[in-house]
């Protein structure tokens, strides 16, 4: 891939702006505001809180944007152009998805990652190109948030969520002036894989002193396992990554031990991958849903061919198949991990062992997460398909809000969306992977359009009759059966 000079660049991406600006213009987009506004406690109130600023988040700002919600915002704790994870805990080389997906782009081709790295880098470049280098994506998103103006305010965390008596949310967020509160109609959480939890890691991890081992989401120092013996556990793309990056750092040797007797080879949802899965899985029966995620979860998604190459050439990386955990002790200054296969003596161990749902963890949502309805709250899995991740999914309603375990307990719980990953029992991939983002936060935005309307029913209800504008004036025609006026003849 080779930059275009700098003086080519800013001119062919201010054509793809003004393209993108016209296109807008004639699809009278974004729409006229609507909502009526709202003042408790002597401040406005938002329409909508979106927390996450990273891809699910822009997307779900552009599409409530779209749609006329134009007074919310978007907090996320990450400085400006570091938000999600693609710049962060992300470590491989490339994305997984293939370069034409459209993903955010709202149906808005100037908007496409296409239309902006070729109007960076030209066609013959794209051309060329295999799959999107991820600090590229992330230069896109940080575009894209450019050119929608999208109102995204960093340094901010949310810190608590807080139900009031009116129907209304009070939210307790952390700014760089200190902590504030603000009063929304509605919060989203865009907040990616971990959303609703966190990493998680075997209890044979957490018992070990935390010098001696990381999650593959967590910031670590592979400059410092220079020359040293890294384990990585698991066999899904983030370990691969995270194997990689130790032995491009200069690990002196990296061993990956998975349970498994056969690295999975099959992306079974992918391979399926419609817009009939799109719009229609969300239409299916709670078994079927249940049977198509529990099948996907039992296949497992394998890691990406380039991404396993990229270890693999290595001759200092061991891959030891069959090789679950038996366990893993301190000795001194270093590990000792044990499989069915042999013994081996460690200096750090990386566990790439995924995400967890674990309300415990996230405080923001403390007091509104005892009345947060599971699936396994509800229901019975089929035979032979117990399935705990499934069990641990939150039940979302139409537009991703979460529903009461007991009806009446928390009924502000309608007004709080989970726009990520953990929704994908209840809507299928639509809240955390590039292909179909832009249908789920359209699904999204017009539940949540709908619920701000249908709320507001007796303000337009009084606008509709206050309504008084002519759109003619009397004078453009004559009754034919009127009597003639005064002073004229019929004749005439």
């Amino acid at each position: 891939m080779t930059e275009r000079t700098a003086g080519e660049r800013p001119m062919d991406l201010d054509a793809l702006e003004a393209r993108l600006k016209q296109d807008l213009q004639w699809l009278e987009l974004p729409s006229k505001s609507w909502v009526p506004p709202r003042v408790v406690d002597g401040r406005r109130v938002r329409d909508v809180v979106i927390t996450g600023a990273g891809m699910a988040g822009l997307v779900a700002s552009g599409m409530l944007k779209r749609l006329g919600v134009d007074n919310h915002v978007l907090y996320d704790r990450a400085p400006a152009g570091r938000e999600g994870p693609w710049v962060t805990y992300a470590r491989m080389e490339t994305l997984r998805s293939p370069k034409q997906l459209t993903g955010p782009a709202m149906g808005l081709p100037a908007l496409t990652f296409q239309a902006y790295y070729q109007a960076r880098f030209g066609r013959t470049a794209w051309d060329a190109l295999g799959k999107i280098p991820r600090e590229i994506w992330m230069d896109y998103l940080v575009w894209y948030r450019k050119v929608l103006e999208l109102p995204v305010e960093n340094g901010v965390e949310l810190k608590r969520i807080h139900p009031r008596a009116d129907g209304l949310l009070d939210l307790a967020i952390e700014t760089p002036q200190g902590p504030e509160t603000v009063t929304t109609r509605h919060v989203v959480l865009a907040t990616g894989r971990d959303g609703l939890g966190g990493p998680w890691a075997p209890p044979v991890a957490t018992a070990l002193p935390r010098r001696f081992w990381a999650h593959s989401a967590d910031p670590i120092d592979f400059a410092a396992l220079k020359g040293k013996r890294v384990a990585v556990v698991g066999a899904g793309a983030s370990a691969m990554d995270n194997a990689a990056t130790a032995l491009e750092e200069g690990a002196g040797r990296v061993d990956l031990f998975i349970r498994r007797t056969d690295i999975p080879r099959i992306n079974k949802f992918t391979g399926i991958g419609s817009q009939g899965v799109v719009h229609g899985f969300a239409g299916l029966s709670d078994d079927w849903k249940w049977r198509f995620l529990d099948h996907t979860l039992s296949a497992q998604t394998p890691p990406p061919r380039d991404s396993t190459l990229r270890v693999s050439r290595h001759p200092n990386a061991f891959f030891h198949l069959g090789s679950p955990i038996e366990s893993l002790v301190v000795e001194g200054d270093h590990l000792v991990l044990t499989t069915p296969k042999g013994r081996y003596e460690l200096d750090f161990i990386i566990f790439a062992t995924g995400f967890r749902v674990d309300l415990s963890l996230r405080p923001e949502l403390e007091e509104v997460a005892p009345f947060i309805r599971f699936w396994g709250d509800r229901f019975t899995a089929p035979d032979g398909l117990d399935n705990e991740e499934l069990s641990t999914s939150p039940d979302l309603g139409e537009s991703f809000e979460f529903l009461e375990r007991e009806p009446g307990t928390c009924p502000a719980l309608r007004y709080i969306h989970g726009f990520n990953f953990p929704a994908t029992l209840s809507h299928g991939k639509l809240s955390g992977d590039i292909p179909a983002i832009s249908e789920g936060a359209d699904r999204l935005a017009r539940g949540i359009v709908r619920e701000i309307f249908v709320a507001d029913r007796e303000i337009h209800f009084a606008n509709l009759k206050a309504f008084d504008v002519p759109e003619i004036q009397g004078d453009e025609w004559t009754d034919a059966d009127a009597p003639p006026r005064e002073g004229t003849h019929a004749a005439e």
